[in-house]
């Protein structure tokens, strides 16, 4: 495994990639090498070791949460892209705080995320649209992640989107209610 880790940790995109895969495949085994590379000063160590970790179905989601405050923003968008692979209900706190930053690949990453845990991150979503009024960024991948989830809990946030000025809030409130086959409704109502 010393081979490997050396690989990863190389500086070389093509033996890092490579050397990802054989560790994903040894499983729960690299985890002690992987939380020490959690612990680098170098952000590469800590993207490719969350890289690593975030394939692995058996991960400690607290790694991957811990990650999505570092001081470096890949890691940070590792940390999120990691949290999107399966459904982490226990990270949606989390994802919300995330969805509020001002990086937009992080904040997509972060909406995306939610939209794999599906309903259960709905009352979440749906509590930072009442509450959050000045990060349009963060209003837009909330509703963008309730227009995916499709729970019809979000039909009277989608209503209220249509009235917003904001084409792309417009949008995807459209979506979500084509997706709950609220389209027809929609459309005699306009």
């Amino acid at each position: 495994m010393d081979a490997l880790l050396a690989d990863l940790i190389s500086g070389d995109e093509a033996l890092a990639e490579a050397a990802m895969n054989e560790l994903v495949a040894l499983g729960e085994s690299v985890f002690p090498a992987m939380q020490a590379l959690l612990k680098s000063p170098n952000a590469d160590h800590r993207w490719w070791a969350l890289s690593v970790l975030a394939q692995i179905e058996t991960v400690d989601v607290d790694w991957l949460l811990s990650s999505l405050d570092d001081d470096s923003l890949e890691v940070r968008q590792c940390a999120a892209l990691g949290l999107s692979v399966r459904s982490y209900p226990e990270a949606v706190s989390a994802l919300i705080n995330t969805l509020r930053d001002p990086d937009s690949m992080l904040s997509t990453l972060a909406a995306n995320a939610l939209t794999k845990i599906g309903k259960e991150a709905v009352p979440a979503l749906l509590d930072l649209l009442e509450n959050e009024k000045e990060n349009k960024s963060a209003r837009l991948g909330a509703m963008r992640a309730l227009a995916t989830i499709a729970d019809p809990r979000a039909i009277p946030a989608m209503m209220a989107a249509l009235e917003e000025d904001s084409v792309f809030m417009n949008h995807w409130a459209e979506i979500g209610l084509e997706k709950l086959g609220l389209d027809m409704v929609y459309m005699k109502l306009k």
